[in-house]
C-alpha cells in the first residue's frame, strides 16, 4: 500500500455542537453517536471551547479507493503499528482510511511501515 503523509498537524476533539466548524477546510471528520459529538481536523481550525481536545497528531492517508470487499487493511496496518508500541486514531471515509499518529511517533510508524513493505509518497 502507499502511504501518504497529510501537512499539518491535527487535533481530536469533543465538541458539544458544530455551529462554529468552518466546513470548507480540507480534512474536517465529524463523528456523532447518541454519546457525543467527535471532531478531527487541523489543529487551527481546532474549536477553543472543546470540553476536550488532544492536539499534537500527525495524519496519513492510505491511497487508493478501498473497496468494501476489501478485508483487513486498517486491522493490518493498525496491528503493525500496534506491536511496535504506536497508537493510532483511524477515521474512515466512504473510500479510503487514514491513522493518525502522536508527532513524536510519525517517523517510527513510517519506519516501521516501510520495514512491512509499504511505501510513502
Amino acid at each position: 500500500m502507499i502511504i501518504t503523509v497529510l501537512d499539518g498537524e491535527f487535533s481530536v476533539c469533543q465538541v458539544h455542537s458544530l455551529k462554529h466548524i468552518d466546513f470548507t477546510d480540507d480534512f474536517i471528520f465529524v463523528g456523532k453517536t447518541d454519546r457525543e459529538l467527535s471532531l478531527v481536523c487541523r489543529t487551527a481550525a481546532a474549536p477553543d471551547d472543546a470540553p476536550a481536545r488532544e492536539d499534537g497528531w500527525k495524519a496519513f492517508r492510505i491511497e487508493g479507493t478501498l473497496d468494501f470487499s476489501q478485508v483487513g487493511v486498517l486491522a493490518e496496518l493498525s496491528g503493525l503499528l500496534a506491536r511496535c508500541g504506536i497508537s493510532i486514531f483511524a477515521v474512515s471515509t466512504y473510500a479510503t482510511d487514514y491513522i493518525l499518529v502522536k508527532r513524536e511517533k510519525l517517523a517510527e510508524a513510517l519506519a516501521a511501515l516501510k520495514r512491512a513493505g509499504h511505501e510513502s509518497a
